[in-house]
């Protein structure tokens, strides 16, 4: 079976065509498109066995983006199959499933419905999801599509980690309550690094750092999430991108009477306006971001010092809900890629028991291996992230099953 796995991120498609049978998976390509909605976006094609294609142009919807990779996987020189019906199934990651929605489900026009009704708690990523499975329903006519969420690896938080503290009867009028997102990820980079420790999961005290445009840290014992960052929506939390993450709610009202903003103008400011972004007044992207920084940009500095506080923070607070940590993982587009930032992140913090290696660590992208000194209590590791794989196995899994 060969299946098509498209990651749309707020700002990024990311995409694997595998061929899926019982004994082997075989990725047939991959691909990266950056920087959707800024300038100069670009598009990195790499089928496997030739040489990766890159392709830079403006890019400013997710609409355009993915027929840019339908296109790329086409390619007579660049692709890995001739039309895009040779494409049996195809997955989709998407960020929102409420609390309708505990495991991946066959996608249909009621699936539809939902994923539109949640784009409510994640205006950022379910319309650039359901963009991408329109997308496929018009270029593909009649293929099956799988959405995988975000948010079912965090149904296993208690109640009193993923409630507010508001009055009980809008969680039962309206569900309002801690979804967590990136699930998906936390879920395999915490399997993937216990298993290269030779340990089991089921043994492990565990903090997963997704950090990217969109960010969050997940608390993790014994290969169950008690607890994340990201909230009701994936605004809460970590700073990101575009992204207040958590902030005091007064401060809104405050902003909204003074600038006068209606519900939709306070959505934007902290979804798209806000985060790095709105610190620094330059770009989301943590890359220009620190160009800039060592130029001696001082707001470019303070967004970069804002980032790696609150995820200190984050990990602090969450080595107290753990009672000890075992491992800490970096990944993500920054997690993984970011070097000075895991450096920033992890300095002084010896006295949690974790004792990082900067010349490990240092220049390290995209690799898997651990980056704390052999005698730290506490694992440190960068582990790259491979949502997509977990993506197609579902896929085809329910693909089949459903055929049967």
């Amino acid at each position: 079976m060969i299946v098509l796995v498209l990651n749309c991120g707020s700002s990024s498609i990311k995409y694997q065509l595998f061929e899926m049978s019982a004994n082997e998976n075989k990725m047939l390509a991959k691909g990266l498109l950056e920087r959707i909605g800024l300038n100069d976006s670009v598009l990195t094609h790499k089928p496997t066995g030739k040489e990766a294609y890159k392709m830079v142009s403006d890019v400013p919807d997710h609409t355009i983006g993915i027929n840019l990779v339908m296109a790329a996987l086409t390619d007579p020189k660049h692709g890995v199959i001739k039309d895009v019906r040779e494409i049996n199934a195809v997955g989709h990651r998407v960020v929102n499933g409420g609390e309708k929605y505990k495991e991946s489900v066959l996608i249909d026009n009621e699936v539809k419905k939902q994923i539109e009704l949640y784009s409510e708690l994640a205006p950022l990523h379910n319309p650039a999801n359901l963009k991408g499975i329109l997308s496929v329903e018009k270029l593909i006519p009649g293929v099956p599509q799988v959405a995988v969420f975000d948010t079912s690896f965090h149904q296993t938080m208690p109640d009193y980690a993923f409630m507010y503290a508001l009055p009980y009867e809008y969680y039962e009028k309206y569900k309002i309550r801690k979804y967590g997102y990136h699930g998906t990820s936390h879920k395999f980079v915490a399997t993937k690094a216990a298993k290269l420790l030779g340990k089991d999961i089921k043994d492990l005290k565990i903090i997963t750092c997704h950090l990217g445009n969109g960010a969050s840290i997940t608390a993790i014992q014994y290969g169950r999430s008690i607890d994340t960052s990201m909230g009701f929506t994936p605004v809460d939390g970590m700073i990101m991108g575009t992204r207040t993450g958590e902030i005091d709610p007064g401060v809104l009202i405050y902003i909204a009477d003074k600038e006068h903003l209606n519900v939709s103008g306070v959505n934007n400011l902290i979804n798209k306006k806000s985060g790095v972004a709105g610190i620094s007044q330059l770009s989301s992207d943590m890359r220009d971001l620190e160009i800039a920084a060592a130029e001696g940009n001082e707001k470019a500095i303070l967004a970069l010092n804002m980032y790696a506080y609150k995820a200190k923070k984050f990990i602090g607070s969450y080595i107290a809900v753990l009672n000890g940590l075992d491992l800490l993982v970096f990944t993500g587009g920054v997690g993984e890629n970011d070097f000075k930032m895991r450096a920033m992140i992890c300095s002084d913090m010896e006295n949690l028991g974790i004792n990082f290696d900067f010349k490990a660590n240092d220049g390290v992208r995209g690799k898997d291996m651990v980056i704390s000194m052999p005698e730290s209590r506490v694992k440190v590791m960068c582990i790259a992230t491979d949502e997509e794989l977990v993506i197609a196995s579902d896929t085809k899994y329910i693909v089949e099953h459903h055929t049967l």
